[in-house]
């Protein structure tokens, strides 16, 4: 039950960091340079922890069991790690550019499970849906 937590724990954190830190990244430095630095940074997180979560194959046996989908996971990181970086330097602020963001993500993602995962929405969804468009409408106000 402990390991449970630990991944919405890791999230939290780790957005916290990612966002105060893209905030942070001096409007001089080229943006696609220091998106590549720290993607190095985080290859060298991940090596360093296959030592603390180890697999139960091999390196290459995981390499070559990888498919298409890990391109696709690439260009959406590195297509909101970009986006994120350069809406923050036009003035988008840390307060509320993560919330816009990932509640419209929701929304989009809850018609994609629907319509192609096949996943059921119960009333309790659709409100909660409704409070998540409510919320966006009164972030978005000035």
């Amino acid at each position: 039950m402990r390991w449970f937590y630990f991944p919405f724990i890791l999230t939290i954190g780790g957005n916290i960091i990612y966002h105060v830190s893209q905030k942070s990244i001096p409007r001089t430095a080229h943006p696609l340079v220091t998106m590549m630095l720290a993607y190095a940074v985080g290859i060298m997180v991940c090596a360093l922890g296959l030592f603390f979560y180890p697999a139960e194959k091999s390196f290459l046996s995981s390499v070559r069991e990888s498919n298409w989908t890990v391109l696709l996971i690439g260009i959406g990181i590195a297509s909101v790690e970009i986006g994120y970086l350069l809406g923050y330097r036009a003035g988008w602020k840390v307060s509320a550019a993560p919330i816009l963001s990932n509640v419209a993500v929701a929304l989009l993602l809850i018609l994609v499970g629907v319509m192609v995962f096949g996943e059921q929405l119960s009333a309790r969804n659709v409100i909660g849906i409704l409070l998540c468009v409510m919320g966006l409408a009164l972030v978005t106000r000035k």
